[in-house]
């Protein structure tokens, strides 16, 4: 029997480039899909204006668990799909003050 090869499965996050244009008013989803070795890994959103430092929106451990900060949780909600790796940002009734660089970031647990 030979050696046993074990290849280590690298974290990261992953976002589409480029732009996404949406009207005042209406809704948008911004998507994040990631890769984990951990079997619970938190996903967070950050929000940047500007040249300013980024602001945490909100994090999530499993489905709907984890914290929004309040000032963004009558428009920015977010569900963790672990079977698509996926943790889609929506945001509703976009203003123009929701311009801004959408960061998404992964933390993972060696549990």
């Amino acid at each position: 029997m030979g050696p046993c090869k074990m290849l280590a499965q690298k974290d990261n996050v992953v976002q589409p480039q480029g732009d996404v244009t949406a009207a005042e008013g209406e809704a948008v989803t911004l998507h994040c899909g990631y890769n984990s070795s951990s079997t619970g890994p938190s996903l967070y959103w950050y929000r940047q204006d500007g040249n300013q430092s980024p602001k945490f929106i909100l994090s999530r451990f499993k489905l709907d668990e984890g914290n929004t900060e309040e000032h963004f949780k009558e428009r920015f909600s977010s569900s963790l799909n672990s079977d698509l790796r996926s943790v889609p940002l929506k945001i509703q009734k976009l203003q123009v003050s929701d311009s801004a660089v959408y960061y998404c970031a992964l933390s993972s647990s060696l549990i």
